[in-house]
């Protein structure tokens, strides 16, 4: 999975990295989802584990253009694991009591807990996306937040939180073909906002705010992986794969027992 990880230091060009490859999986679409369901078993195990041990914090930060695909990435990735340890946090337009506070006061008090699983679906990223593409703030002030970021995750860092950040890169048009998709089908106008067209029209300056945020963000503490994300099942073997993979190399194990348990009988 290290094909996808951006490497600390280095830049990002969007246009280099494939939206629809399926490179590390010798399988069809049926047998992605077929290895998806063995991925669910093995994730939903280790997340039993972390809440057992109750010792460690995940972080996972889910980001895209409009119809990336995060909610079905959450969907599918995390199909089957335990509610009670794994909480979902979205972030829409600020409310007025968070636009009183600093931009990173209403993300810190959603960070996990020891033993939980945080998956946010948006995030303090959109304050230099969304913020930039629409200059809602001068250049100077979302400029400084790189390095705002950068130090806020260093300390959840160093403070026990394990961080994965995710990027569903798909292409224009395949974002034009989900788009189609939700307006030909009543049951998904829910998910249609005439919004998503004026924000289509930025595309090549959302792809620029990306890269500068892949770019100056992408730290050993708090990597960021490029997920090519136009074939759905593709997006979310690799996801799922990096999860169980990072939760693995925690070398977990289950508190031990209280002493005396051989000796008890039930009845």
């Amino acid at each position: 999975m290290d094909r996808y990880r951006v490497e600390p230091g280095t830049t990002v060009d969007l246009s280099q990295w494939e939206t629809s490859s399926s490179a590390t999986f010798d399988g069809d679409k049926r047998a992605g989802k077929k290895a998806l369901l063995a991925l669910n078993d093995e994730l939903e195990a280790l997340q039993e584990l972390l809440y057992a041990e109750g010792k460690h914090k995940i972080l996972i930060v889910l980001q895209a253009t409009d119809t990336g695909g995060k909610d079905g990435t959450i969907r599918h990735v995390f199909d089957g694991v335990n509610p009670q340890g794994v909480r979902v946090a979205s972030f829409k337009k600020p409310t007025e009591i968070e636009l009183d506070h600093d931009y990173l006061w209403r993300v810190h008090a959603r960070t996990p807990g020891s033993g939980e699983i945080v998956i946010f679906n948006r995030s303090h990223y959109e304050d230099v996306l969304v913020v930039r593409v629409h200059d809602l703030v001068p250049p100077a002030r979302w400029e400084k937040r790189y390095e705002h970021i950068n130090n806020f995750e260093q300390l959840l860092a160093d403070e026990g939180t394990t961080i994965i950040k995710f990027f569903l890169h798909i292409s224009k048009d395949e974002q034009k073909e989900r788009l189609e998709e939700r307006l030909a089908d009543p049951k998904k106008h829910w998910k249609f906002s005439k919004g998503d067209l004026g924000e289509r029209e930025r595309w090549d300056d959302y792809q620029a705010a990306f890269e500068a945020a892949l770019s100056r963000t992408s730290t050993e503490h708090a990597p960021w992986y490029i997920i090519p994300a136009d074939r759905k099942w593709y997006r979310n073997l690799v996801i799922s794969k990096v999860v169980i993979d990072t939760l693995k190399g925690l070398n977990m194990a289950y508190p031990a027992a209280e002493d005396g348990l051989e000796d008890v009988i039930v009845v």
